[in-house]
Order: structure tokens, then sequence, then C-alpha cells
């Protein structure tokens, strides 16, 4: 049976978890231990579901008892484990079908600032932080790989990783254009400025996901820089790869180490080469199989933050939310879950 070897799997899983010499391995422990969580899942419900089987038949046994109040009391009970079975079957079976993109525990998300000049900039300062807060929240490690920073503030570009459990299955529709009305500080006639913001969320590749052939990779080397591009090291640490058959440029100045940043460079070029290559997929699908919440595409205007009426829209499944302030301060949990 299905779930006997799923409940082995998890044994032999723990026991490898405990190992001071697997341990080591960071790499293979954090996947290792979000099969194991996942497994706890699957298990769970599962247990959870034949518990309420056998309460079903005894309280069936009971409405046959011939005792008429008994049989009463045990009918009406019977409606409410019924209920509570069909919801536990539907999440059994929505943990047996997850695909492998729901479980995709670190993801790369890229935010750059579009049409507005420096409202764009600060919109996506904002944007950004609003991520790290509630990811941080909910227990996501959060690392900031290359940041472009204007003189005055806010970012023209800012790519950062995410690293916690269902984070691509909780951020994923946060992909394409943000779109702020507000009336700026400088705006002395109190006019409303429309400012674009982008925003990508990419799972991250594994090596088996996509291969990128060496030769098709251009290596640079420079100094990282900080705001208004002054040199932050003397060292050239910070990498950027070209990747020739396509054209996609990568950097990385995350580290202060060259190797370490070429190793980042290189998973941010395979993430996104193999997004690219999941985009093209996607517009192959039929329009059948698309869902009202809408292609993903980069281009597409997905939200809309009117801060004079302190709301914002999401364009795809035509709902509201109030108290922006809060939301951009990470408290994004309604947000998230209206897509869920």
């Amino acid at each position: 049976m299905e779930i006997e070897k799923l409940k082995i799997e998890y044994g032999d899983l723990q026991k490898k978890l405990v190992d001071q010499g697997f341990i080591s391995d960071l790499s293979k422990y954090r996947e290792v231990a979000a099969r194991v969580s996942k497994l706890e899942k699957i298990i769970s419900a599962y247990e959870a579901a034949d518990k309420l089987k056998k309460e079903i038949l005894d309280l069936k046994e009971m409405q046959n008892s011939g005792d008429n109040d008994l049989a009463k009391m045990a009918g009406e009970e019977l409606q409410v484990k019924e209920i509570e079975l069909k919801k536990g079957e539907g999440l059994l079976e929505k943990l047996f079908k997850g695909g492998e993109e729901e479980e995709v525990n670190k993801i790369i998300m890229e935010i750059r600032a579009g049409a507005g000049g420096l409202e764009a900039s600060l919109f996506a300062e904002e944007l950004f932080n609003m991520y790290k807060h509630y990811s941080e929240k909910s227990g996501s490690k959060v690392n900031v790989i290359d940041a472009n920073k204007t003189d005055l503030g806010g970012y023209k570009e800012v790519v950062f990783e995410i690293e916690g459990e269902d984070v691509y299955k909780k951020l994923k529709y946060e992909s394409g254009v943000h779109r702020v009305q507000r009336i700026p500080e400088t705006e002395k006639n109190g006019r409303i400025h429309t400012s674009t913001v982008s925003v990508a969320v990419l799972p991250e590749a594994k090596d088996v996901d996509i291969e990128v052939r060496p030769d098709d990779i251009k290596v640079e080397f420079y100094r990282s820089s900080g705001p208004g591009g002054q040199n932050v090291n003397k060292v050239e640490t910070a990498v950027r790869l070209i990747h020739l058959p396509t054209g996609v440029i990568v950097n990385c100045q995350e580290g202060r180490s060259q190797q370490k940043n070429r190793e980042k460079a290189m998973t941010i070029l395979k993430t996104r080469l193999l997004d690219a290559k999941r985009q093209e997929e996607e517009k192959k699908m039929s329009a059948e199989r698309k869902k009202q919440i809408g292609t993903a595409d980069r281009s597409e205007k997905i939200r809309t933050y009117n801060f004079p009426q302190d709301r914002i829209t999401d364009h795809r499944i035509n709902k509201s939310w109030h108290n922006i302030t809060s939301i951009l301060e990470g408290n994004m949990e309604d947000v998230v879950e209206a897509f869920g």
C-alpha cells in the first residue's frame, strides 16, 4: 500500500536527519528536511481520515441500535463527521498530487522600478520590504543578491532569494506589474502620480533542471558598488555572467568571495533560463487549461495600490483590501490566502 511505503521512507529519512555526517552537507540536509515535512503532512492527513472512517462506522452501528434517542444523536454526529472526512480526503488528495513547483522551498525574486522615476524606485523598495517582512515573519530566510539603489533612495532594481516552506506556492502570484497611485511628497499641487514596478517570482533551478554549457558563458569580474555607484570593495569580487546564446545577464555582489558570487550568479542564470523555458511552455497551453487567476505574464498589470483611497485592488480576482500601510509592513497574509 502506498501509505506504508511512505511511512517506511519517512522513518529512513528521520534517521538521516540525526546522522552527524549527513548534517554537515547543508544543501542535502535541507532537501531531506523538506521531504520529511511533506511526508509528515501526508501521514498525518491519512491517519486523521482513517480515524474518521472508523468513527463513521461506529456511528452507523449506533443508528441501527434500536434506541431512537441514540440513533438521532448518532445521525447528527454522523453528518458532521462525513463533512470532516470529505475535507480530509480532499486535503490528502491535494498532498498526494501536489506538483513539484508547489513544493519549491527556495525562490528568487526580482523587483524593478518601471514608469514613474523616483516614485517607482521608492515603491520598489517598499515592495521589497513588504516581501522581506512577510517572509521573515513566516520563518523564511531572505538574502539580497544584487541591488541597484538610487542616490535619493529606493531601488532601480533588487534581486533577492527567499528560502522557506512552500514559499513559491505562497508568493508565485506576485509576478506581474504592480501600479501605485499617490501624491509624492515633492508634489506641490496635490496631483496624484501613477508609477509602476515589475515583480518576477522564480523557483530556483536545481542542477538537474537545466544544463548550461561553459562555452556559452562569458564571465566578468568587477568591484561591488553601493548607492550612487561608489565602490564598496577594493577587490573585484562581484561577478557578471553573460549567457551568449540568449543575451541574459546576471550580476551578483552579495558575498565577499568571488567564488561564492560566481556560484550564486550561476544559480540565478539557470533559474532565469528555466523560467524562460517554462514561460514558453505556458504560452503553448490551451486557453481551457488557464485559470482565472491569469497567465502570470510579467507584463500583466496585476494590482493597484491606491493611497488616497487606502485601497489595494487585485485585478485578476477583482478583490480589494484596505490599510495599505499595514500590508506594506509585511502583513499581507490576507492577500496571499486569497490565491490559496
